[in-house]
């Protein structure tokens, strides 16, 4: 079955029209061990609203918030945006929408807050949110994931299932998918951004990056 990784709706597009290049991961309460793993080294991406907070994204990414809503489909029609407010959850949809996959380019793991803060123009978070990450189980250090991310031809949408739910990185999908489509950064792009990147994570690590 396909395999695909959980993160929030408007990560996943942000993901998709190149916006965003990093994911950040220490592990759910409901991954094996509490533990983030990488065992896989490629994925679609799978949109979720579980934990979905709009104060945890950038200012000026807010208006993709009520785009990311596209990523859903609710049997009762989709939410109003003003669900979207700090104080409202929205409700998971009856299905979503896969319209990426992605490749892990490389794996950094750090530790160090300063890192985190120089990585922020690779990801839409907000600086707190990344801390937040960072600082939670603090004994163990932050994986930082680069993605090279690719567009497949049309949208596939996927039922949501129960077992989908909660704090986890990897789900098995029940739907045949393509590894089809374009990257969303030329080459030349994607090689510019991994070289910084790659520059900003060897300078706080006590190793070497874990290239893939």
């Amino acid at each position: 079955m396909p395999i695909a990784f959980k993160e929030w709706a408007v990560t996943v597009r942000a993901l998709a029209e190149g916006e965003q290049l990093l994911t950040l991961r220490k592990g759910g309460i409901r991954e094996p061990d509490k533990h983030f793993k990488l065992d896989y080294d490629r994925f679609f991406l799978y949109p979720t609203f579980d934990h979905q907070c709009s104060d945890l994204v950038r200012e000026s990414h807010q208006p993709e918030l009520t785009r990311a809503l596209e990523e859903g489909v609710w049997s009762d029609g989709e939410p109003s945006p003003h669900a979207l407010r700090r104080d409202r959850e929205i409700p998971q949809p009856d299905r979503v929408r896969i319209r990426a996959w992605a490749e892990v380019a490389a794996h950094y793991t750090i530790t160090d807050r300063r890192t985190v803060d120089a990585l922020s123009p690779f990801y839409v978070w907000t600086s707190d949110y990344a801390e937040k990450r960072l600082a939670w189980k603090r004994r163990h250090p932050l994986h930082v994931i680069l993605l090279r991310t690719y567009r497949i031809p049309r949208p596939v949408t996927v039922k949501v299932r129960d077992e989908y739910g909660g704090c986890r990185s990897w789900l098995e999908l029940t739907r045949d998918l393509p590894f089809e489509g374009t990257p969303v950064l030329s080459d030349d792009e994607f090689e510019r951004a991994s070289e910084e990147i790659a520059s900003i994570a060897s300078i706080a690590s006590d190793r070497e990056p874990v290239l893939v």
